[in-house]
């Protein structure tokens, strides 16, 4: 069990005594985060990442990890006066995120580039970095929350919980992270409103306090994504037919990289209804369209699944008589919907019981405990296929079996 001297960070320490390394993304959040434990006395090191450099992205308002924000980080550092280090992890960033961000693109899917980033180079590489280093935790300024739920085989187990600011909740992008790094991270800023966080950083001083927020896809100028795959993967936007549901070919386009599911707008044909984008078919190079209808999705099967609940899954449904009742997100910017998860031959699938409209390869699906503030973050998983209606099933499967 602790002892007397644990301090805000849960840890057994007298804060002058317990080195944490803030990950210094050069925006406010981690500089508010950095301020807030070097008032509290912790031996804190800030820590920048060099991820890219895309020329004119390094002074965009919005991009994080370039040129301007290092120079912001190393301000905020000197303002705070802590050790700042920057490291190059520039090659690392473009074989773990950005060319993997493009495959899964030409492959026909919506890729989540901030998941991959935070798998990999942030609570991997970097929580590596930090324990070289001797610190006790990594620190970073997402709006989520973890607490202590120790146990007699692990004293040190936590769990992540929603934040108390649900506009800022940055769970979805979070999903992947595993139960030994989620027991060496912390997230100071769980429990403030962003207003707050604003409000703090003005009264510490720092630069960065008006400083836009950072977008989802950082290293996209402009977010003008299809640029970066056609640098990646010059031969990726091949031509091909946009076919409806129903066999007919409506018209052409200039590579799938160009649309998404769901996607309405800017498809390039007009039949007089409204058509949407229901299915990519990388392999035939085709556009699939349809009615709104024919995007409602009952049910999702996934891939690279992360669980966080304190059994193993499938015991877990076992104990629900083969169901657990749960809620879950399929997008970052919705709030999460009743749903069933299921797990049978090792295959983790989910039952969406109100549906949902446009689900996309390659997104993810989080998994909570419920909808209230204090809702536990179990896991989740990429969506790797879905399962519409019967009749959108059936047609899309004899499309699908013509191009064979």
């Amino acid at each position: 069990m602790p002892g007397i001297n644990v301090n805000s960070l849960d840890i057994d320490k007298l804060p002058h005594d317990t080195r944490v390394v803030v990950a210094m993304s050069g925006g406010v959040d981690s500089s508010v985060v950095a301020g807030l434990l070097a008032r509290e006395g912790y031996d804190v090191l800030g820590v920048t990442l060099q991820l890219y450099d895309h020329g004119a992205a390094v002074h965009r308002a919005g991009s994080c990890c370039a040129g301007q924000d290092i120079d912001d980080a190393r301000r905020v550092a000197d303002t705070l006066g802590i050790p700042h280090y920057v490291l190059d992890y520039e090659q690392r960033f473009r074989e773990a995120v950005i060319n993997p961000f493009a495959e899964s693109y030409v492959a026909g899917e919506t890729p989540i580039p901030c998941v991959a980033c935070n798998q990999t180079v942030k609570f991997a590489d970097l929580l590596s970095t930090a324990r070289d280093l001797g610190a006790d935790a990594l620190a970073t300024g997402h709006y989520i929350r973890s607490r202590p739920i120790p146990t007699l085989a692990d004293p040190g187990r936590r769990a992540m919980f929603r934040p108390v600011d649900a506009a800022r909740d940055q769970s979805y992008f979070l999903f992947a992270t595993t139960q030994d790094q989620l027991d060496y991270l912390r997230f100071p800023l769980g429990d403030l409103p962003k207003a707050r966080t604003r409000e703090l950083a003005e009264k510490m001083g720092l630069v960065v306090a008006t400083k836009a927020d950072s977008q989802d896809i950082c290293f996209v100028p402009q977010g003008r994504y299809t640029d970066v795959i056609g640098k990646l993967r010059p031969n990726a936007a091949l031509a091909g037919d946009i076919v409806h549901l129903d066999g007919r070919v409506l018209g052409h386009h200039g590579g799938i990289v160009h649309y998404t599911i769901g996607q309405r707008r800017g498809i390039g044909v007009a039949t007089g209804d409204p058509l949407y984008v229901v299915h990519l078919d990388a392999r035939s190079r085709r556009v699939v369209v349809g009615p709104r209808e024919a995007l409602d999705t009952r049910r999702l099967w996934l891939r690279d699944v992360n669980w966080l609940g304190d059994a193993p899954l499938p015991v877990t449904c076992a104990a629900e008589a083969g169901r657990l009742a749960c809620f879950v997100k399929v997008r970052s910017t919705r709030p999460p919907t009743p749903a069933w998860l299921r797990v049978d031959a090792g295959v983790v699938s989910v039952e969406l019981r109100d549906g949902e409209a446009g689900v996309a390869p390659g997104q993810a699906c989080v998994i909570y405990s419920s909808l209230d503030d204090e809702a536990r973050v179990l896991g989740g998983g990429f969506i790797a296929r879905s399962e519409r209606s019967a009749e959108a099933e059936t047609q899309l499967r004899r499309l699908m079996a013509q191009a064979a």
